[in-house]
């Protein structure tokens, strides 16, 4: 079976240092199985939750009770389309923790397989409530002055992260990060190339582009920021 878990480890690992400010709880892995619809979650997506770890049998039911009401059927109908076409679970959601307190995640999944057939998905868990300290900040100011250099095309490839997963800039700026530190990609380069390989993605809906038209043609009317 080809689970992708030693993968996942090295994606964990790396987003802990790189995103999650050396909290353990910053990300965690996940699996689940199509067959008998079982879950399977690292310590830390369990912290992530407010449980201690080994103290909890994940659920389809107790992984909705968690989502943010305004969120849960989102959720849930990404996870029963998972089922229907065998596709990996990946979400950009909040969940409550036990202590009642929200947390904003990103879930990155990728497709399991065994004997050459999808099986389930696994992948990780990216808690995106704590922000990069100022003290991180320079750091990486110091560490990747290359990033300025190339400001353009990683604001680029951020305003996409941003549109497709609806994050704001920072989160954006983050799931970039971690994957130039996991695939030891220059973050300029890794940028560069998602825009170069944006033109392979299938079209906008039709009625997406339509109210984009219209949107277009009509946002000098609306009052906001100058």
């Amino acid at each position: 079976m080809e689970t992708g878990a030693t993968a996942t480890e090295a994606a964990t690992h790396a987003v802990v240092q790189v995103v999650g400010g050396g909290t353990p709880q910053a990300t965690g892995s996940f699996g689940f199985w199509f067959a008998d619809q079982r879950w399977q979650w690292s310590d830390e997506v369990a912290v992530m939750h407010g449980y201690e770890p080994g103290t909890v049998t994940p659920t389809t039911e107790l992984l909705l009770s968690h989502k943010h009401p305004d969120d849960r059927a989102q959720v849930a109908e990404t996870i029963a389309k998972s089922l229907r076409n065998a596709e990996p679970f990946c979400s950009r959601h909040r969940i409550i923790d036990t202590a009642g307190q929200m947390r904003h995640v990103i879930v990155l999944g990728d497709t399991m397989t065994e004997d050459g057939k999808v099986i389930g998905t696994t992948g990780y868990y990216v808690d995106l409530t704590e922000t990069i300290d100022e003290q991180r900040q320079d750091l990486l100011d110091g560490a990747l002055p290359e990033l300025f250099e190339a400001r353009a095309v990683i604001e680029q490839a951020k305003g996409v992260l941003m549109r497709v997963y609806r994050l704001n800039a920072e989160q954006a700026f983050r799931v970039l990060q971690w994957r130039s530190q996991e695939t030891n990609v220059k973050l300029r380069t890794l940028a560069a190339r998602l825009m170069a390989e944006l033109d392979s993605l299938p079209p906008a809906p039709p009625q997406v582009q339509t109210a984009f038209d219209h949107l277009l043609l009509t946002v000098h009317e609306n009052t906001g920021p100058d």
